[in-house]
């Protein structure tokens, strides 16, 4: 298992090998990076990068979403903070936004949140930053 972890952040990225898949995130700030969806496998390489919180995005209805009970079963076993905010693609709200920052606040750092494809992560992000300018 290989891991690059530099979060000299904008733009910048941590890959992790994990077994035959691969997970990648990007930071967006210090403490705050986006990824695709992760699996219970990707957790312990997630905590070895460094992150000491997860969040999830994605809701669980979703197709190919994996149930984040799973991911968060293995969260905890690896100590790590796990939190469950669903929103919907195209129709997150101020509510998201400020549950996202509550639980930006409460969390230890750096955090790891993930969706589908990190894409409404990254909206929900930068909603929380116009909110708090």
């Amino acid at each position: 298992m290989g891991q690059i972890m530099d979060n000299g952040y904008t733009g910048c990225l941590i890959g992790s090998l994990v077994g035959s898949g691969s997970m990648q995130a990007r930071f967006l700030d210090e403490d705050f990076a986006v990824a695709p969806q992760i699996a219970a496998a990707h957790v312990e390489a997630i905590a070895e990068a460094g992150f000491k919180s997860i969040v999830c995005n994605r809701p669980d209805s979703e197709d190919g979403a994996v149930p984040h009970d799973e991911v968060q079963a293995a969260a905890e076993a690896a100590g790590l903070e796990f939190r469950f905010l669903p929103v919907v693609p195209g129709e997150i709200t101020e509510d998201d936004a400020r549950n996202m920052a509550a639980l930006l606040n409460e969390l230890p750092k750096p955090v790891l949140a993930y969706c589908r494809s990190g894409g409404r992560c990254t909206n929900l992000y930068a909603m929380v930053q116009q909110t708090s300018a």
